[in-house]
């Protein structure tokens, strides 16, 4: 008889995971729990919960982490400007530890002995759940259906599903895989496989296109205190309702697509599209407001930073010790990062056209071309030569250096 009497899956309805739940009951012959992260998926947690235990589920549980998820995830990554390999902005990064953490939490509760993911055994999101398990639940059993069973694409996965009567939201036409949250909108697969091939305009769900898009200009406001948004146009809102208002916006300007062929930690290259309407407007309007209140050589320590911390948090080390001893960094960082940043919209550009901040290091009376009291420009002649110094050095050995043919031999 197997120990596991009991296992909670990471359900989100999409094909892997709908076949997952009749595949452990007939390999384990135990329970079988849907956990349901709700991350922003909107109008598709109530279908996706019916789905669960039509499907063979035990019992579905919805659990509401869209909060947590927006304010002790993503903006801490836009506090930290983190971009993966200069363009990701981890949408689907960010959800996994967060659906992780309280995976984990419902096996405790639900006194499980297993949790069990759909991720494939060539992506990241297997490294994601299982640090985040091991780091916070070491105790529990792992179960990675797809380094186990025998199916080996997705259209055998199709054809599994088919042959059990189970509904699936994709085919073999349209074999995309999409992963949706408040922050982001993730495609991948079909003919996006090939990066020659132009996403169509059916792959984009959430974006205009630039024809669609809304031609009036908008302009808005963002306020931030310390890093963290807190309003737009000088209404307090929290951080769920403030990234569902900007996504709004956003989308309505085409504004937030990337289409990228990024590194994967397992060494391979994929392919990714991506919309990201209202953390795109985030990530430009904290960036202006940092160009205004941090000192130079803070602001390029913390660019270095930056790319390491999107790194961890791409290969799924959230809990790592690295990564938390970083948000210290942060924290002290972020302290004059408070201030108002005004944006204008149209068809899929933004231009910041203002900002101010208490903690300006902006000087009108050093940046004029005017004459000024506190800049003597005389003083550059000084400080040219100094800092030119080594240069005129390696110069006036080249002048000195006999040529190759006049060596001696």
């Amino acid at each position: 008889m197997s120990s596991i009497q009991k296992i909670v899956l990471a359900y989100s309805g999409g094909l892997d995971t709908s076949i997952i739940i009749p595949w452990l009951k007939e390999k384990y012959q135990c329970q079988v729990i849907a956990y349901i992260a709700d991350v922003g998926q909107g109008d598709e947690i109530q279908k996706v919960y019916s789905k669960a235990l039509k499907t063979g589920a035990s019992k579905a549980i919805v659990d509401d982490l869209k909060q947590e998820f927006i304010e002790e995830f993503c903006f801490k990554a836009l506090r930290a400007q983190a971009r993966y390999e200069n363009a990701y902005l981890l949408g689907t990064s960010l959800a996994r530890p967060v659906i992780a953490k309280g995976l984990v939490n419902c096996a405790i509760r639900e006194k499980a002995q297993a949790i069990a993911h759909g991720a494939t055994g060539k992506g990241n999101d297997q490294v994601r759940f299982e640090l985040t398990a091991m780091a916070l639940a070491p105790e529990l059993k792992i179960i990675a259906p797809w380094r186990e069973w025998t199916i080996r694409s997705r259209e055998e996965a199709i054809d599994y599903a088919k042959a059990r009567n189970i509904e699936i939201p994709v085919n073999k036409k349209q074999p995309f895989s999409m992963d949706k949250n408040l922050w982001h909108l993730s495609h991948e697969g079909g003919d996006l496989e090939d990066p020659w091939n132009a996403p169509q305009d059916h792959v984009f769900q959430i974006t205009k296109s630039y024809k669609q898009a809304k031609k009036t200009p908008l302009t808005m406001i963002l306020s931030f205190e310390k890093g963290i948004p807190k309003k737009i146009n000088g209404k307090i809102l929290k951080g769920v309702p403030l990234v569902e208002q900007l996504n709004h916006w956003a989308s309505m300007y085409g504004i937030g697509r990337v289409d990228m062929v990024e590194n994967r930690l397992v060494g391979m290259k994929s392919r990714g599209i991506y919309e990201t309407p209202g953390a795109t407007l985030l990530y430009e309007a904290h960036r202006a407001l940092q160009s205004l209140t941090i000192e130079k050589e803070l602001l390029h320590y913390a660019q270095n930073l930056s790319h390491r911390y999107a790194e961890l948090i791409y290969n799924g080390q959230w809990f790592s010790p690295l990564r938390e001893a970083l948000e210290s960094f942060w924290e002290k960082m972020q302290e004059t990062v408070t201030g108002d940043v005004r944006l204008q919209l149209s068809p899929n550009f933004i231009m910041v056209t203002g900002i101010r901040s208490v903690f300006s290091l902006y000087s009108k009376e050093l940046a004029t071309f005017g004459v000024d009291e506190v800049y003597h420009q005389r003083d550059a002649e000084g400080f040219i030569h100094l800092f030119g110094l080594p240069l005129k050095v390696v110069g006036l050995m080249k002048k000195r250096r006999p040529n190759r043919s006049q060596e001696p031999k």
